[in-house]
């Protein structure tokens, strides 16, 4: 067995699961659930007609590789999107497509960490996606967690770790726009985090599976391999991005990404995909190839979670610190009493199910970044949104009594 196995922890939703258990919710009240990332929104019927047109390919095995159309879609997204200079992203050296990020997040780990090395470390932001702890352990490597403190912005603070742990540190997770937090690390950050890895020796793996929901449609957020160009490294030499179409399309069952940088790095994570089995559908990549070609419906997601956003944060901040988020659709509040006593009252009193804070994190130099705080997420229809946060409100005006 996998010695990293007996270090996994429950994942947050079977934890959320074991809280909801302990408790009755009032029968009278429609649950509401703003507990997971999933988006409610249906998939953009372009995306499914493409997928139903190329439906015969089911009668053909995929490359691992990815077909040219995908591939140079992907590139040609990127490049537009991030501003890359002209020629430097070639779709046949730096994109591999992958079966939705959170494979691909954890199956790098395992492609590119040398357990043989002394004291392994992967670094990841703390709060994090719980695949990145997950995908260090089973790769022999010991999770390295960068606290986020609100003192930072909510931004990994990297000047709290050691020049010793930075030198064990053989790849970084960054998440930005952050989960849970919707925080977005700027160029100057980023380039700082890029410095680190040239003096210390890794690869820095940028989750970037929420930069299409930015909030202010005049500023984009910033990604990786855009402010490696701007540095001039345009062989995009130890960086690595991850993209998904599940929250930009509203497309998480299609499980489609990609992952793109470093070419060098990208033959290998290739090589490996070719015996790890993870080439994706041709269906899908017709289908994802549609999608990725497509921005108008990505305007639309991000003009109606705007709206959810809008409407929900007026009702909670009477009652609630709410950090602004720049990106993403989680709310990320300071809450006025412990965050599972807050989330298993709510479920209690109200039917609404959100997530603890602590549940996305592990204790640290700041305590647990995540105590007292909760996940609210803003996915459903708009009138939903409202109304579960109408019923959070008159929880914590009962609390505040």
């Amino acid at each position: 067995m996998n010695p990293g196995l007996e270090h996994l922890q429950p994942y947050p939703f079977e934890r959320l699961a074991q809280l909801r258990k302990s408790v009755v919710a009032p029968e009278y009240l429609t649950p509401i659930n703003m507990s997971i990332g999933e988006p409610q929104a249906p998939t953009p019927q372009f995306i499914h007609a493409a997928l139903i047109d190329a439906i015969a390919a089911t009668g053909k095995y995929p490359s691992t590789r990815g077909s040219d159309g995908l591939r140079s879609a992907i590139a040609e997204w990127l490049s537009t999107r991030f501003k890359l200079p002209p020629g430097t992203l070639d779709y046949e050296r730096h994109v591999v497509p992958v079966n939705g990020t959170r494979e691909a997040l954890f199956s790098i780990a395992q492609c590119l960490v040398d357990p043989r090395r002394p004291a392994p470390k992967v670094a990841m932001p703390n709060p994090f996606y719980q695949i990145y702890e997950g995908a260090a352990l089973l790769a022999g490597a010991q999770p390295m967690y960068i606290p986020c403190p609100s003192e930072n912005g909510f931004l990994p603070a990297l000047e709290s770790v050691s020049a010793k742990a930075w030198d064990d540190c053989q790849l970084a997770y960054i998440c930005t726009p952050g989960n849970p937090s919707g925080r977005v690390m700027d160029a100057s950050q980023i380039a700082d985090l890029i410095e680190l890895a040239d003096r210390h020796d890794f690869v820095i793996v940028s989750d970037e599976c929420y930069s299409e929901l930015y909030l202010d449609e005049a500023k984009p957020p910033v990604g990786l391999l855009e402010v490696a160009a701007s540095l001039g490294r345009t062989d995009y030499r130890r960086c690595i991005v991850m993209h998904s179409l599940s929250k930009r399309s509203n497309a998480p069952g299609l499980r489609s990404g990609f992952v793109a940088g470093d070419a060098d790095l990208i033959r290998t994570y290739l090589h490996y995909r070719t015996y790890h089995g993870g080439a994706m559908a041709l269906q899908v990549q017709a289908a994802s190839t549609a999608a990725w070609s497509d921005e108008a419906h990505v305007r639309e997601n991000r003009q109606q979670n705007r709206e959810r956003f809008s409407a929900v944060i007026p009702i909670l901040q009477p009652y609630l610190d709410i950090p602004e988020p720049e990106a993403g659709f989680y709310l990320w509040p300071s809450l006025p009493l412990d965050d599972v006593e807050f989330c298993r009252t709510l479920i209690e009193k109200q039917n609404v199910i959100t997530l603890p804070g602590r549940f996305l994190a592990r204790p640290g130099t700041y305590g647990n970044p995540g105590q007292n705080r909760a996940r609210i997420v803003l996915t459903d229809k708009l009138d939903i949104c409202v109304e579960g946060a109408k019923r959070i409100a008159a929880l914590l005006a009962q609390h505040a009594k």
